[in-house]
């Protein structure tokens, strides 16, 4: 059984001209882009298959990030069902000359297992082995308002 951990991927994006928007930076729709595919890397490592995105959920614009820094989009599979799986997805503003960085949007996703003919596949269970693993699943439980849509 996949454990959490195995799921967590991080990935950055530097921000250019062509992702901003009149006000120099990231357009929303390129975040939200980013977060559905970073999501999918994270489901589809759990499933072992492909993906599609069933649910996008209440997403939350915190902040902006100007061009000329990075998005840091971190995502996990948190909670699974018969054939789908919750992915906690957050994206934070990071300047590279320094450590520091700062959430800007947040959201869950629901992704669905799927095979080759495109119809829903099964998922294995979810196991969680590490205290940061304890750790990312309580504060994904704790962001998510609407704990109770896992198919």
């Amino acid at each position: 059984m996949p454990d959490l951990m195995d799921t967590y991927i991080e990935n950055r994006k530097m921000i250019q001209p062509n992702h901003a928007n009149n006000l120099d930076t990231t357009h929303g729709g390129n975040v939200l882009k980013w977060m559905d595919e970073v999501g999918a890397m994270s489901a589809i490592r759990f499933a072992g298959s492909d993906v599609l995105t069933a649910r996008m959920e209440q997403t939350n614009f915190r902040g902006p990030i100007p061009v000329g820094e990075n998005a840091l989009i971190e995502s996990y599979v948190y909670e699974t069902g018969t054939t789908s799986m919750r992915v906690r997805v957050r994206t934070f503003r990071e300047d590279l000359r320094t450590p520091e960085t700062e959430l800007t949007t947040e959201s869950h996703l629901v992704y669905v297992a799927i095979d080759e003919e495109f119809e829903p596949r099964s998922v294995p269970e979810l196991t969680v082995d590490s205290e940061r693993g304890e750790e990312l699943l309580e504060a994904a439980r704790a962001s998510d308002e609407n704990n109770d849509h896992v198919e």
